[in-house]
C-alpha cells in the first residue's frame, strides 16, 4: 500500500509502496477515505516532536471504511465508518477502571504515541524495515492498521472527507471549550489563533452558549471564518500590538475564559492577562519542548486559572459521537473548515499551505 513516509526532518515526505500486515488479536485494518493536515503533522515534519521519529507515516486526522478485522474484535465490522482518534484507552489500568480514561498513561498508551502497538511492533514495514504510523495512526496512506480501542464508528451518512477532522483538530477545539474550561452559558470568552484548532475552540464556546466571544488573529482571512462559526468581535492583531490590552478595550473587567492555541508562550502570557478575577486560561496550543510561560504572580494570586489541554481532554468514544451529533444537526459546521482536498502525491503542497497559512485544513484523499 502506498503512504506519505518521512525519512527525516525537514525534507519532503517520499510516497513509497509498504508492507502490512494482516491484523492482530483486537486490530482493524482500516481503508483511508481521507486525512486532514494538522500543524502536529507540521511539528513533526520539522523535527519538532519528540514522538514522531522517522521513518514514519505522517497523518492523524482520519477516518475511512473498515476492511478486516482481527480476532477478538466484537464491536467493529467490515464495511463500517470509521474515524481514528487521537489515541485508545487501554481500558485495564488504574485510571481507565477509576473511570478516568483521559488520564490513562499505561505502556498502551505510551507506545500509540510512539506509534507501536502494545506489544512495542508496528505492521508496516519498507524493505525489511519497520515503520511507525504517527500516534499510531499513520492516516497519510492507504490503508492504516489500528487497534479496536483507537476507532469510533459513525453513521455512514455523515461524509468521511470531514469526519476525519473529528479526529485531532475539531475534538481538540471542541473538547477545550466544552471538556477543559466547561464554558458556562452567558459568559465572555476570547480565542487567541483562529487556525483549525482555534476555530473550533470558537464553535465549541458558541456551542456551550458563550454570550460573546472575541477572536484575535493576524490574518482577516481567518477572522471572515471565526465570524461566520461563531465570534461576535473580531480582532486583526498587528505586528508589536499587546493583545490583552485590545481585549480589555472591549471587555474592561477582562474575560471569562481565554484560549491561546498557537503554540507560542508570550501568548499563553497574553491571554492570563486578558482574563478577568476568578477567569481560566487554557493553553491549547503546543509549544516547542522546554519552552517556559512566564506569570505575573500577583495575577495568579486572584484567583486566576490556568489549564493545560491534551487534546481537548477528550475520550474518543465520547467526544468523537457527540462532534458527528452537532454536525447532523447543523450546530457544528465542518464544511467551512475545508480549504482544499488533494491527492496523496499532492501531500507536500498541503504542507506547503499550511506553513504559508494559505488554509485552515487541506483533507487528502488517498
Amino acid at each position: 500500500m502506498r503512504a506519505a513516509v518521512m525519512h527525516e526532518p525537514n525534507k519532503p515526505l517520499v510516497i513509497e509502496e509498504l508492507e502490512i500486515e494482516s491484523p492482530h488479536a483486537g486490530e482493524v485494518v482500516v481503508r483511508l477515505a481521507a486525512s486532514g493536515v494538522c500543524r502536529s503533522d507540521l511539528h513533526a515534519l520539522d523535527g519538532e516532536s519528540p514522538v514522531s521519529i522517522p521513518p514514519l507515516v505522517l497523518g492523524h486526522e482520519g477516518a475511512g471504511i473498515i476492511e478486516e478485522v482481527g480476532e477478538g474484535v466484537t464491536d467493529l465490522a467490515k464495511g463500517d465508518s470509521v474515524v481514528i482518534a487521537l489515541y485508545g484507552p487501554c481500558g485495564t489500568c488504574n485510571d481507565c477502571r477509576a473511570g478516568d480514561i483521559t488520564n490513562c498513561w499505561s505502556e498502551t498508551r505510551t507506545h500509540n504515541m510512539y506509534g507501536r502497538m502494545p506489544d512495542g511492533t508496528t505492521r508496516l514495514s519498507l524493505g525489511g524495515k519497520s515503520i511507525a504510523p504517527m500516534c499510531g495512526s499513520g492516516s497519510l496512506a492507504e490503508l492504516s492498521v489500528v487497534r479496536e480501542a483507537q476507532l469510533v464508528k459513525i453513521d455512514p451518512d455523515i461524509p468521511l472527507d470531514l469526519a476525519c477532522l473529528a479526529g485531532c483538530g475539531v475534538t481538540t477545539g471542541i473538547g477545550a471549550a466544552l471538556n477543559i474550561a466547561q464554558v458556562r452559558p452567558g459568559s465572555v470568552a476570547a480565542v487567541i489563533g483562529c487556525g483549525g484548532v482555534g476555530l473550533n475552540v470558537i464553535q465549541g464556546a458558541r456551542i456551550a452558549g458563550a454570550a460573546r466571544i472575541l477572536a484575535c488573529d493576524t490574518q482577516q482571512t481567518k477572522l471572515d471564518l471565526a465570524s461566520d462559526l461563531g465570534a461576535t468581535d473580531c480582532l486583526l492583531i498587528e505586528p508589536g500590538e499587546v493583545i490583552s490590552e485590545r481585549i480589555k478595550a472591549l471587555v474592561p473587567a477582562g474575560v471569562d475564559y481565554a484560549f491561546e492555541v498557537v503554540g507560542h508562550t508570550p501568548l499563553v502570557t497574553e491571554a492570563f492577562d486578558s482574563t478577568r478575577t476568578g477567569g481560566t486560561t487554557v493553553m491549547v496550543g503546543a509549544p516547542p519542548p522546554g519552552s517556559q510561560v512566564t506569570i505575573d504572580s500577583r495575577i495568579l494570586f486572584s484567583d486566576r486559572k490556568l489549564l493545560g489541554c491534551m487534546g481537548g481532554g477528550n475520550i474518543p468514544a465520547r467526544d468523537i459521537p457527540r462532534i458527528m451529533r452537532h454536525y447532523k444537526q447543523g450546530t457544528l459546521n465542518l464544511e467551512k473548515l475545508v480549504g482544499a482536498r488533494l491527492s496523496l502525491e499532492e501531500v507536500n503542497d498541503a504542507f506547503d499551505a499550511l506553513r504559508k497559512g494559505d488554509t485552515v485544513r487541506t483533507v487528502i484523499q488517498p
